[in-house]
């Protein structure tokens, strides 16, 4: 007999578990289908494994400036080793705790690889057998993995997307990182911390080039100073990873030139999980490897959702979690509105950290507004001074006219936890005036953004 659900989601990511549990919660009878470890990529090979490898990289470069802050350190080292056990011990925790929440949630733990059927059925393959299950609703929420081009085909040793990054069995000497979103960028960080050469390429003329032009800029600077080598306005037409290493070639200004590494990364983007799911025989509908829904996540076929990477919307976990939940709420009849995806916040996760949300200054002025700009340094921040961290600013952007917040970037210590505060703000719909008119408390990193806000309204105190 085929077991009945209300709800089979396809994945345990943060957009797959999250909304297993808020449909749990709304006494939806919830089951989840996943092939490898609960928490999806995020979880073992994305978010926060990476976090605790940056964090070790951060603690390294502590001890190695230990004298700017009164203290003597004497014989200390880094073990790479250890260093990427840590990071999985952290990621393998969280995993564990992802399993207590299915168990607390009573939500079952279908283990294989899925694939949706017509008639609002859903296959499992779990070592050679298959079962069958049926649910009034199914959400695919697959998520993507390290897109692949031509000119660095990926053989998991030489040439490695970010989950070979993570783990690799030694610290290379050299690395070259092709590509400089949050991924690309928070690698670079990493092995640069560590001691390894790194080189960065970058086919847009800056690096981070979805981020404020003033972000990249700064960023640039700070990366440089450090030792990595940027090159922009730039591309690998060739790889051969024959021999010792990998050699690549890169074309730069009409130019080639022949670079050598121990381990070439691929960071140029990620593919959708959409393969092999059984997408096209229920005739769900894709367009440019997306799956296409409305504004609640159903797809052209009733009954069948699908959420994050999968789906138009920028591929982050916040986003895929908060979508989950909205399309899991609109399923039991709540009153629910669409995600403002012009909302959302974007963080990379570098040494400084870089955060943002909203409209750039080039694209506010392309869609014809007349704008304020402020902009606050930590240089001159008592609190970034006294932590060592005097590194970035913030700058925020507002409409003219109507005082609307337009957007906010931010390069520092401490960024991606200060940018909610923008984003609430944005979302009520709060004027630079409210916001020059809310205390902030002292010394903090926050007071920045207050400040910022003030230079744009000509009322900055401490510039």
């Amino acid at each position: 007999m085929t077991k009945k659900y209300d709800l089979i989601v396809l994945g345990s990511g943060p957009g797959g578990y999250v909304t297993a549990i808020r449909a749990s919660q709304l006494g939806l009878k919830t089951a989840i289908v996943e092939k490898e470890s609960l928490g999806g990529v995020c979880l073992n090979w994305g978010c926060i494994p990476t976090k605790a490898l940056l964090k070790s990289a951060q603690v390294f470069e502590y001890l190695k400036k230990a004298d700017s802050y009164g203290l003597k350190v004497k014989d200390f080292d880094k073990d790479f080793d250890s260093v990427v056990k840590r990071s999985r011990s952290v990621a393998d925790g969280m995993s564990k705790g992802v399993t207590f929440l299915m168990k607390k949630n009573k939500i079952d733990i279908i283990n294989g690889h899925g694939r949706v059927l017509p008639n609002k059925k859903v296959s499992v393959e779990n070592e050679g057998e298959v079962q069958e299950f049926e649910s009034s609703n199914i959400i695919i929420a697959t998520g993507s993995r390290s897109r692949v081009i031509d000119s660095i085909p990926q053989d998991g040793k030489k040439i490695i997307g970010y989950r070979e990054a993570m783990t690799l069995p030694k610290q290379p000497k050299k690395i070259i990182i092709v590509g400089s979103g949050a991924i690309g960028i928070e690698f670079a960080y990493f092995y640069n911390s560590m001691g390894t050469e790194v080189k960065i390429v970058e086919y847009m003329d800056r690096v981070l080039p979805v981020e404020d032009k003033d972000i990249s800029s700064q960023l640039s600077k700070i990366f440089k100073k450090s030792g990595i080598e940027i090159l922009t306005s730039s591309e690998v037409i060739s790889s051969n990873t024959k021999g010792k290493g990998v050699k690549v070639q890169i074309k730069s200004n009409n130019q080639i030139s022949e670079h050598e590494a121990d381990i070439v990364l691929s960071a140029v983007g990620i593919k959708s999980n959409i393969e092999n799911i059984g997408i096209e025989e229920v005739g769900i509908a894709v367009d440019k490897d997306k799956i296409i829904v409305d504004e609640f996540y159903q797809t052209n076929i009733p009954g069948y959702y699908a959420i994050g990477d999968i789906t138009f919307g920028q591929a982050l976990a916040h986003v895929a979690s908060a979508e989950g939940i909205l399309c899991v709420e609109k399923i039991a009849n709540h009153d629910v509105e669409p995600i403002d995806y012009d909302n959302i916040p974007g963080c990379t996760y570098c040494s400084p950290e870089v955060a943002s949300v909203g409209l750039t200054e080039e694209k506010a002025i392309q869609k014809g507004y007349k704008v304020k700009v402020g902009k606050f340094p930590f240089t001159a921040s008592g609190k970034a001074q006294a932590s060592g961290h005097p590194d970035g600013f913030v700058k925020v952007i507002f409409d003219e006219k109507y005082g609307e917040w337009l957007g906010c970037h931010m390069i520092g210590a401490g960024v991606t936890d200060m940018i909610a505060e923008a984003v609430l703000g944005r979302k009520l719909e709060t004027t630079g005036k409210e916001i020059l008119k809310s205390v902030h408390p002292h010394p903090t990193m926050s007071e920045a953004l207050m400040e910022a806000v003030a230079d744009a309204y000509e009322e900055v105190i401490h510039l």
